[in-house]
């Protein structure tokens, strides 16, 4: 039995040494696992359409900014932006229609109603990390103590202050640490800050938003620059997120508000992402009457030109919004045409662009254009069947109520994998037209907005 009890022995010690180097194995399988994982992860922490850089923007003579760390939600991130604007400026804005729409941007509107360019300056103060929405009267209250304290530190009427709050919503706002940075805030002022300014603003945000144009007037060149924050909760009302534009231009304000309100509905209310509309959208045009160029009159050739400058630069920012929106891996272009009404036209391409059967597929690299059918079919917009014509990119996939018969499964599979795509519908009913921007809907979205408290 001596033998047996040895080759038992043996036997055992070689299942040990099997049994540890399975185990090595699974540990070093569990990391690669866990490593795979992540990886990806990593990748798409950053928006696939996030520029190189920030843009260089110009200095615009008469406004200053200045950022800070207020610990507004977590210690140690720039959370907060000041932007000094001076005397004599007009200002102009439009903000969401959202009926729960928080105390900032009520304020902000009360503020508005009718108030015409003042002699003394202006100031706009923003914090990221808590929006003051849903705050009862402790919301106005933070913002009567911000707008104040700011009023002091810059001496400055408090009707001149412009407050915006970003964040979560349903929590009370600890103004007093927004207060508490306003000496540092005051003393960092500087026309060159305007990138460090974009950055305080962000949220979810993967990269700061910035654009700018310049044009010449009658008697010099005229800046325009402007800033936005904005990655989900994108589903503009009349305006969205947040964003601010700057110019040197004289103008009245009256006609200020006048070619901004015009803009919006093509720019900032053509674009969605989740087809949720914030509490807190507000959008804010300061001009300080600085360039050399003469005051610009309706209808001349100078403001005509401001005006496309303008709506170029809403555009651009509105447009990174979209690229930026949260977890979007594309980009995607709307075009509706041969609607019977603007108002049709506007509806479904919004069906189509917020429909998540449609941006899920658009994730996946997936040509199913019967989710553009049904998208049409559910907008309650006037359309007809046999008229319709769909399009990806250059490519007719269907027409006269069914598939193309030159359709490739294989050319519009290969075109669903480019980053930036077109989907073209024509209604052939009339001549009105609409084009709106969206992005997809991938896991990422769900990742972020599941743990936007913690």
């Amino acid at each position: 039995m001596p033998g047996k009890k040895k080759t038992i022995k043996r036997y055992a010690k070689r299942v040990d040494k099997l049994e540890s180097k399975v185990t090595k194995l699974k540990k070093k399988l569990k990391a690669s696992a866990v490593e795979a994982e992540i990886a990806p992860a990593k990748v798409s922490l950053i928006s696939p359409f996030a520029p190189a850089s920030f843009p260089d923007l110009p200095e615009i003579e008469g406004v200053r900014f200045a950022s800070a760390a207020a610990g507004v939600k977590y210690a140690g991130r720039t959370d907060v932006m000041l932007a000094e604007i001076c005397p004599g400026s007009a200002i102009a804005g439009v903000f969401t229609k959202s009926s729960t729409r928080a105390a900032c941007v009520l304020d902000n509107q009360a503020k508005l109603a009718g108030t015409p360019a003042s002699d003394q300056g202006a100031a706009i103060l923003v914090n990221s990390g808590n929006a003051n929405a849903f705050t009862g009267a402790n919301g106005q209250a933070s913002v009567d103590a911000i707008s104040g304290k700011v009023a002091e530190t810059l001496d400055l009427p408090a009707s001149r202050v412009f407050t915006s709050s970003t964040g979560v919503i349903g929590e009370p706002l600890p103004h007093d640490r927004i207060t508490n940075v306003l000496g540092e805030l005051k003393a960092k002022l500087s026309p060159a800050s305007i990138s460090d300014a974009a950055r305080a603003i962000m949220t979810t945000d993967t990269f700061p938003k910035g654009a700018c144009a310049t044009i010449v007037g009658e008697g010099g060149e005229i800046k325009i620059a402007g800033i936005a924050k904005g990655s989900g909760m994108i589903a503009p009302n009349m305006a969205t997120m947040l964003v601010y534009i700057f110019t040197d231009a004289t103008i009245a304000p009256a006609l200020l508000q006048k070619l901004l309100s015009w803009q919006v509905d093509d720019t900032f209310n053509a674009i969605t992402v989740d087809s949720d509309t914030s509490t807190s959208d507000a959008l804010i045009l300061a001009a300080t009457g600085k360039s050399p160029a003469a005051e610009l009159i309706e209808g001349t050739d100078a403001s005509i030109a401001f005006e496309k400058a303008l709506r170029a630069v809403m555009t651009d920012l509105a447009k990174q919004v979209v690229m930026d929106g949260e977890g979007a891996t594309k980009f995607v272009e709307v075009q509706v045409t041969g609607a019977q009404t603007p108002a049709d036209a506007h509806t479904i391409a919004m069906s189509i662009a917020n429909s998540p059967l449609v941006k899920t597929a658009i994730a996946g690299e997936d040509a199913n254009w019967g989710r553009i059918v049904a998208a049409v079919g559910k907008s309650g917009a006037y359309a007809e069947r046999d008229l319709l014509t769909i399009r990806f990119g250059d490519i007719v996939v269907a027409e006269k109520g069914w598939r193309n018969p030159e359709y490739s499964e294989e050319e519009t599979s290969a075109y669903m994998k480019q980053s930036e795509l077109v989907i073209g519908v024509d209604l052939g009913l009339g001549e009105a037209s609409k084009t709106v921007w969206t992005c997809d809907l991938t896991h990422r979205y769900i990742d972020i907005n599941a743990d936007y408290r913690s």
